[in-house]
């Protein structure tokens, strides 16, 4: 199949178009909106296959298999390859595709489990990739300024351009063309917006793709979504869920019926944040010792900036022992340390697990002012800091255990980030919510931000009182802690405006 004299015209997709697909390569991200949905911005595509017998042509219908629940659409661009294509450029790759059309990226998120990341179940199912109905010549439609829209029963339910791809189609065609050729006819599903959800039986799924610049439009794509009546059989995997895929296949918690997580970010709001800045360390330790938790400072370090206080959700970092072996896996290049270093931004605090080893550093000043310029709130180690005057110059607060001139791999490798952790005697989970100045360095779980961050609040304010109080020559029995008498004398005080010079 070749562009030829057509460039200028459309035409159908037929079987004709089905047969000559020798493969079906999808993009698992390409659209920032989907990406975004996700909560991941990939650095770059990453891909995988479909059978082509799950290719459909428009108006045909698609089970969803008995004893599932979450068959999920997504309006996609597929590209249809139109002369062989291996190892171009982006500049070259454009000139490989011969046309444009409208497809449907089905799959049935109850066996995702099952593929163990393939997609070769959850994707390839009869039907699962319908096209059409009209093929757009590539040479006359602008790559950049497609549209592309998804109706489920009439509702749109997708409405997004190719200005907001992640990935330009050149650049995927040219990073496909690296390690296997693209034959004519061969298909690129090129991903999907948001707005991907479950559909079921009954339900019609319409897609289409335009090109405003020459009035060009493949028309819609219709699929049916029908019941199967086959149950899967006992010689393989039969279908099974998670929230997680529930969450997946709906597109959100929120649509997917699950009671959101408290998470860091979520719990941080500006008004918990400010509470938390606002009083001692002391404080917040006390009350997190008043619901069992003892065991959730990280001690033994050094601050960088005497008197700052910082506060964020935790991004981690684990070191192992070094390991020369392993050092020359993953110490070297893009390791765990740069990645996550690239990664942290504003309202975040890295976390770094070294065992407590001081014999090495854990980062030094190019990696901390990385780390400050992303807007990070604050770094902490329970290992040593390379350029440790440098550092400590440096606006962004370091929480350390001594300073050293060597370079990481004399004792750790970097393992792996965003993981569970041990960090100066406690443990630090991702998202969880750190609160750090030279007096010392809490860890709060997030379930428990906001009634901590009112309690302390209202504790700092009695032991002001208290202080006041001591200071104005009372005693310190019945007043600390507090008695009735005191109480109503507090109570009254904090009436009457808390006035300086309460009696």
């Amino acid at each position: 199949m070749t562009q030829g004299n057509a460039a200028a015209s459309t035409r159908a997709v037929d079987e004709e178009v089905l047969r000559a697909a020798g493969k079906v390569l999808a993009v698992h991200l390409s659209y920032r909106s989907r990406a975004e949905q996700r909560g991941r911005i990939p650095a770059f595509p990453s891909y995988f296959m479909k059978a082509s017998s799950s290719l459909a042509l428009s108006g045909s219908t698609v089970e969803r298999p008995a004893g599932t629940e979450l068959l999920a659409f997504e309006g996609e661009i597929a590209l249809v390859i139109g002369t062989t294509a291996r190892r171009v450029s982006p500049e070259e790759a454009w000139a490989h595709v011969g046309w444009v059309t409208a497809s449907n990226d089905l799959g049935v998120y109850d066996l995702k489990y099952a593929d163990k990341g393939s997609n070769v179940r959850s994707k390839s199912g009869d039907g699962y990739t319908p096209l059409g109905p009209a093929l757009l010549p590539a040479s006359s439609v602008d790559p950049d300024a497609l549209r592309l829209r998804t109706w489920v029963n009439g509702s749109l339910a997708q409405d997004d351009s190719t200005a907001g791809l992640i990935f330009p189609f050149a650049q995927i065609v040219a990073d496909l063309s690296q390690q296997m050729t693209l034959h004519p006819g061969d298909i690129v599903l090129t991903g999907t917006p948001a707005g991907s959800s479950v559909i079921v039986p009954g339900d019609v799924v319409e897609v289409q793709v335009d090109d405003a610049a020459s009035g060009l439009g493949t028309g819609r794509l219709r699929t049916e979504v029908v019941e199967g009546t086959v149950a899967f059989g006992s010689f393989g995997n039969g279908p099974k869920t998670s929230e997680a895929d529930r969450i997946d296949a709906y597109g959100s918690e929120e649509a997917a019926g699950v009671v959101p997580a408290v998470t860091g970010t979520s719990a941080l709001s500006d008004e918990v944040k400010a509470k938390l800045l606002s009083v001692a360390t002391a404080t917040i330790s006390g009350a997190l010792r008043k619901r069992g938790l003892n065991n959730v400072s990280v001690d033994g370090l050094t601050a960088t900036k005497p008197g700052r206080k910082a506060i964020g959700t935790a991004r981690t970092l684990r070191y192992v022992p070094h390991r020369e072996d392993l050092f020359a896996s993953h110490g070297g290049g893009y390791n765990a340390q740069k990645r996550v270093i690239d990664a942290v931004g504003p309202g975040e605090i890295l976390v770094m697990e070294a065992r407590g080893e001081k014999g090495s550093g854990t980062l030094g000043d190019i990696l901390a002012l990385r780390a400050q310029v992303n807007g990070a709130e604050a770094i902490i180690t329970d290992g040593g800091v390379r350029d440790l005057s440098e550092v400590a110059a440096l606006d962004i607060p370091t929480f350390h255990n001594g300073g050293h001139p060597a370079v990481l791999g004399r004792k750790h490798v970097p393992w792996e980030h965003d993981v569970t952790i041990g960090c100066g005697g406690t443990t630090i989970q991702p998202g969880d919510i750190v609160v750090a100045d030279d007096n010392g360095i809490l860890v709060i779980p997030p379930a428990l931000a906001a009634e901590i961050a009112d309690e302390v609040v209202e504790q700092e304010r009695q032991d002001g009182f208290v202080f006041r109080m001591v200071r104005a020559g009372h005693k310190v029995d019945g007043l600390f802690p507090m008695n009735r008498e005191w109480k109503a004398r507090y109570q009254a005080w904090v009436d009457a405006g808390e006035p300086d010079g309460a009696e």
